[in-house]
């Protein structure tokens, strides 16, 4: 049984992990929409030198007029609309709440992919899929540390424009791979599909940036070196190694499965989160973390 799919989300979230550490260490320093402007930046010029010198072009000269199509809207959701959207419900109702809507992205997923290409899920992959889900729901809540300021906000007490906001960035996130799988079908290259939509993320963020005129926030960021090392650092494993595992991943295996398995990030960050930051691991927490991955390998097995 190939399990390159599989394979490719897993390092997905393990790149995302490390990402998520990288900007958060840069956002603090200028800011996350400087951040969000310079990864991709950084990214696309290590995306097109890695493509030159693997496939002998500067950019995607194979790919069709409705590859460029689908690939560049797919970059526009996910790089642009679907983060803003996650960012700003970041500040509305804390990182934790928005991660656990964030792994509805999964049921996006398999609908969008049922739709689009008749991937039906086994009775067991699904039950995995929602025992993974609710393991990550179970270990995000059960965080502790003081790290969030609304730890302590009941969830009828949040702002519903957030809440809303956090299921449009995991909606824009499961139709971005979607759109991507479409993009690319069955044989195109991950990467160079990855080149397009980091090509498009930029466009529209320069489009946001000029409209808000915010050129002098990517000039304090340029001008600070730490900021600068972390962004790049996050860069390489996030919009350049990670985005590009996940497109082989979506391409390789159904679309519910890989973005499952991505969406392991709360749960795999936790051994980071000993390290860095000193935070305690409850007993509950493991059984969460234990439940995840248990979940996983039920919906992996069970195709």
């Amino acid at each position: 049984m190939n399990f390159l799919g599989e394979s490719a989300a897993f390092a997905t979230a393990i790149c995302w992990t490390l990402t998520g550490i990288s900007f958060e260490q840069a956002g603090k320093r200028v800011g996350s929409f400087a951040v969000n402007l310079l990864r991709l930046i950084i990214a696309l010029a290590m995306m097109t030198v890695f493509n030159f010198i693997t496939r002998g072009t500067l950019i995607p000269m194979d790919a069709t007029p409705t590859t460029w199509l689908w690939l560049s809207i797919s970059g526009l959701i996910g790089f642009v609309l679907g983060d803003l959207f996650l960012f700003q419900s970041y500040l509305l109702i804390g990182v934790r709440v928005a991660m656990v809507i964030m792994a509805s992205s999964p049921i996006f997923a398999a609908l969008l992919g049922f739709m689009l290409f008749g991937e039906k899920l086994t009775l067991l992959s699904f039950a995995g899929m929602l025992i993974t889900i609710f393991g990550i729901a179970l270990v995000v809540f059960l965080r502790s540390g003081g790290r969030e300021d609304k730890d302590t906000t009941k969830l009828t007490e949040l702002p519903l424009k957030g809440l809303l906001y956090a299921f449009i960035g995991a909606f824009g996130q499961a139709t971005g791979l979607i759109l991507s799988k479409l993009g690319m079908g069955p044989d195109f290259s991950p990467l160079a599909a990855t080149q397009i939509r980091l090509i498009a993320g930029l466009a529209g963020f320069l489009v946001l940036y000029a409209i808000g005129n915010r050129w002098s926030e990517a000039k304090v960021a340029l001008k600070n070196p730490g900021a600068m090392g972390f962004i790049t650092m996050g860069a390489f494993f996030g919009p350049f190694m990670g985005v590009s595992f996940s497109l082989i991943a979506v391409q390789a295996t159904k679309a519910a499965i890989a973005s499952t398995i991505m969406a392991l990030l709360p749960v795999m960050i936790i051994p980071f989160s000993v390290w860095l930051y000193k935070e305690r691991v409850t007993f509950r927490e493991v059984i969460g973390a234990v439940m995840t991955v248990a979940g996983v390998a039920v919906m992996v097995f069970g195709q």
